[in-house]
């Protein structure tokens, strides 16, 4: 499988269940960087994608990253070590319960692209189910530990199917994390809203909301999506 080129990085993504998707980059684009992070956490590295862009796009001395299967943390510390930013990037081979349960060190930003096909199916390929299915990392758990690993004035940010947002916004409540800001994502201006990227923090306010459409019609992009990805993508 060839590699996936970006401006400023590649990934090698041939050892990974989940390829480099839009969800990934959508939120990798996304999350709001104002440059006083000093230390990020990518919850869920897989290939590393979302570290590598908070790379940069940040000054933060420490972005640490998180990946369960084998395969895919060996393919990230690859990726992160032929990047520029090989010295300010770590990734940890555990699960997100063990290292909230291991880590006393707290960060200024939180991210993750979680697994969330909580359906009761399972495919053949049991490496992409555990990668895809919420059931190895519900988000009871990932709430309760982003809470934990949080620093006072930190954020959280993830992306998640529109159909789970009430319910996730919900459980964040109950760990005192409030939604900040809320983008909706569709596919193009007809169809319906697929994402919700939420950014949680500890105060409580009334979350900004807008919507995101990534085509006007088949691969002609629109003006907010090109101007959110131009940074990593060739062909933007």
């Amino acid at each position: 499988m060839k590699p996936f080129e970006f401006k400023q990085f590649t990934i090698q993504q041939d050892r990974c269940a989940m390829k480099i998707g839009t969800d990934g980059v959508l939120l990798g684009a996304w999350v709001p960087i104002g440059g006083s992070e000093s230390s990020i956490l990518d919850i869920g590295t897989g290939t590393g994608i979302i570290a590598l862009m908070a790379a940069q796009r940040s000054d933060a001395e420490i972005i640490d990253a998180i990946e369960i299967d084998a395969e895919a943390y060996e393919q990230a510390v690859d990726n992160f070590e032929s990047s520029s930013w090989g010295d300010r990037l770590f990734c940890y081979h555990a699960s997100f319960q063990e290292f909230v349960e291991e880590m006393d060190d707290q960060y200024d930003l939180l991210i993750s692209n979680p697994p969330f096909y909580a359906e009761d199916y399972k495919t053949s390929n049991k490496q992409r189910d555990i990668a895809r299915f919420q059931g190895s990392l519900p988000f009871e758990h990932l709430l309760v530990g982003a809470s934990k690993l949080m620093s006072d004035h930190g954020k959280f940010a993830i992306i998640l199917p529109y159909k789970e947002e009430e319910k996730i916004i919900k459980l964040a409540k109950e760990v005192s994390l409030y939604a900040h800001k809320i983008t909706r994502v569709k596919g193009n201006p007809t169809s319906k809203i697929i994402r919700s990227m939420v950014l949680f923090g500890f105060d409580q306010a009334v979350p900004q909301t807008d919507e995101l459409i990534i085509e006007n019609s088949r691969h002609q992009y629109t003006d907010a999506y090109i101007n959110l990805t131009q940074g990593f993508y060739l062909k933007m």
